[in-house]
């Protein structure tokens, strides 16, 4: 069995820009199996995985530093696994970009402690016993709904409500190839019956594929 990897601390391999320091995290997100619900719309069948700290009854996302030796997506890996004890597959592109004040700088005037975050979608694939920040971080599954009410900054919840969107567009795409992999009946020879061109079911160009712009990352110990 292999060890945890140990959680960094300290910033001095900390990544900066325009005076901003950079962030990377995720929003880790898994599917209810349960038949009735795969039914229902797509808000309604998905978790997201949330975090939380001592003496604060909201949530947030695992986030962290970006650091100079890794990737913005390597990054965004790293933190779900030492924040949340999660690892999966992460999206190609993020769900966006956003400019806040740390936690502890929020009501400050300083330029100090201004963050560039950049937030991605976590396909979760294993969920771990232990994990390195256990003793700081408690992990919650929750329903959309309940993770917007949870949400303990504005930005986090522009985050997940762009996750919903593109999540939405992932399960039409996903139907519409359901569709062009059924079997190839011969049609029918009636004048009452209309054969759809091709061109009916393809992708729409404008809409983002998670799936297929998705690589498995997986952070070495």
């Amino acid at each position: 069995m292999s060890s945890l990897p140990v959680a960094r601390v300290g910033r001095h391999k900390q990544r900066y820009q325009d005076h901003l320091r950079l962030v990377s995290g995720c929003i880790p997100y898994r599917f209810e199996k349960n038949d009735e619900e795969l039914k229902c719309h797509v808000e309604n069948r998905v978790r997201v995985l949330m975090i939380s700290t001592p003496n604060r009854d909201d949530l947030v996302f695992p986030k962290g530093g970006w650091e100079t030796d890794e990737t913005v997506r390597e990054a965004a890996c790293r933190e779900a696994l030492e924040e949340a004890g999660v690892r999966g597959i992460l999206s190609e592109s993020p769900l966006g970009m956003w400019e806040f004040r740390s936690k502890s700088r929020e009501n400050s005037s300083s330029l100090k402690g201004g963050c560039r975050g950049y937030m991605f979608a976590l396909k979760v694939t294993e969920e771990l016993d232990s994990w390195p920040e256990q003793s700081t971080y408690c992990r919650k599954w929750l329903t959309a709904e309940d993770a917007f009410k949870f949400c303990r900054y504005d930005w986090m919840r522009e985050s997940l409500a762009n996750f919903l969107t593109c999540l939405d567009e992932e399960m039409i795409i996903g139907a519409t190839r359901e569709i062009l992999e059924l079997p190839n009946i011969p049609p029918d020879t009636g004048a009452d019956h209309q054969i759809l061109p091709q061109s009916y079911f393809e992708k729409p160009s404008a809409v983002q594929h998670l799936e297929t712009s998705s690589t498995k990352c997986i952070v070495q110990g």
